[in-house]
Order: C-alpha cells, then sequence, then structure tokens
C-alpha cells in the first residue's frame, strides 16, 4: 500500500543532487583555474 502525503524523499533527494552538482561545478572550475595558472606559469619561463 502506497503512502498518503506527500512523497517520501522527494525533498531531500533534490536538495541532495543540487548540492552535489555545486561541488562538481566548484571542482571543475577550481581545476580549470589551476591549469590556466600553470599554462601562464608555463608561458612565462619559456619566454625568459
Amino acid at each position: 500500500m502506497s503512502k498518503a502525503g506527500r512523497e517520501k524523499n522527494t525533498k531531500n533527494k533534490a536538495k541532495h543532487s543540487k548540492l552535489m552538482t555545486q561541488k562538481k561545478n566548484k571542482k571543475k572550475r577550481e581545476e580549470a583555474l589551476r591549469k590556466e595558472r600553470l599554462k601562464a606559469i608555463i608561458k612565462k619561463t619559456k619566454e625568459q
């Protein structure tokens, strides 16, 4: 028999998935920033 009223766990699942996507996006941004910094450092050393 199904539960009466609001669906089970849908609010928590939505919140969790939102937080996980934020975490993934943050990680991607940090990796891209790190790569850009490394490229700049390598370019600077090649010029010298």
